[in-house]
């Protein structure tokens, strides 16, 4: 019987030895399914990061290119000028580069290495209560512009008495436009400005300190004589040496669609700026007191982007500012 026993009890001994042998070997098949799984997760992972980094490197070789080839239109209408929208919390100093971009810009289609356009729309004689709705069409078009101010409108609004257009010169520089210099006495011209070259710097200098009193430190050095440097006459060189003197630049037009005189309505004044349209480079002269020009406002900006032309705020080293 105790051998009999004995023997049993090997038996069941054996039976539990294979048992745990079965269970061991599976576990250590299940750990080196585990390894195995794992090893390939992270080879796949590792493939991807690869690949990832060979996109990265593609991107930015692609980017390098652009910038290589002096694309500078692609890099202006696909950044830049998304910057100047939103460059209310943006710094002076995106400014400039965007500025920057925009000279070189210029010089690639003046050496005819751009098949694209610019236009800067200029706004005279401002600003006046209408002046707002034309911040407002701007805004809802994404554009900048530059408004040539003066100071003789009066603290009033000349079209609106009950309000104070002073306040306008801050929402100018609020939605970034470039606000420039057309003379304190502009309505006055040709009985101040225009009597003498200290005469007109007078007059500049005093709307420069309007500007920057109603702004809050705005710096202009950009003018647009009164009627157009033409009506200096004998006085023009002797101005602009002045001009030089005080590090302005200044700027005329070459185009318009006729609302600084007898403009009867929209349609003609459309026509009027079409038939203005003839270079790559524009500056565009509007008054912000024209209703009519206010009609057509929205079309003329499609006009000139269906054109190819990029709507842009002047800046002082612009090929259009002569300094």
């Amino acid at each position: 019987m105790g051998k009999s026993k004995r023997k049993d009890n090997k038996i069941k001994d054996k039976k539990f030895n294979n048992k745990i042998y079965i269970i061991i070997s599976i576990f250590n098949l299940l750990i080196s399914l585990s390894i195995i799984c794992f090893t390939l997760y992270n080879y796949d992972v590792y493939n991807k990061k690869l690949d990832e980094k060979d996109n990265l490197m593609k991107e930015y070789n692609d980017i390098e290119k652009v910038y290589n080839d002096k694309n500078k239109e692609n890099i202006l209408i696909q950044t830049s000028i998304d910057e100047l929208k939103d460059i209310d919390n943006r710094t002076e100093t995106l400014k400039q580069e965007v500025f920057n971009l925009a000279k070189e810009l210029e010089q690639d289609i003046k050496d005819n290495k751009s098949n694209k356009k610019i236009a800067y729309l200029t706004f005279d004689d401002g600003p006046y209560y209408l002046t707002y709705k034309y911040l407002d069409v701007l805004k809802k078009h994404g554009v900048k512009a530059t408004f040539f101010t003066i100071g003789s409108n009066g603290e009033k609004c000349y079209d609106n008495k009950s309000k104070n257009c002073r306040e306008v010169f801050k929402a100018l520089a609020e939605d970034n436009h470039t606000i420039a210099n057309h003379t304190y006495h502009h309505l006055t011209y040709n009985r101040f400005v225009y009597k003498s070259a200290n005469n007109y710097i007078t007059s500049l200098k005093k709307q420069e300190d309007l500007i920057k009193d109603k702004t809050g430190g705005y710096i202009t050095n950009i003018t647009r004589f009164p009627g157009g440097s033409g009506t200096a006459g004998k006085l023009k060189n002797s101005i602009i040496k002045k001009l030089r003197e005080n590090n302005y630049g200044w700027v005329d037009w070459t185009a318009q669609d006729g609302d600084g005189g007898a403009l009867s309505n929209k349609t003609t004044a459309m026509n009027n700026l079409k038939k203005s349209i003839n270079d790559d480079i524009e500056v565009i002269l509007f008054h912000d007191y024209s209703y009519i020009t206010l009609g057509i406002l929205p079309d003329a900006i499609k006009y000139l982007e269906n054109k190819g032309y990029i709507l842009l705020p002047l800046f002082y080293d612009s090929i259009m500012v002569n300094k």
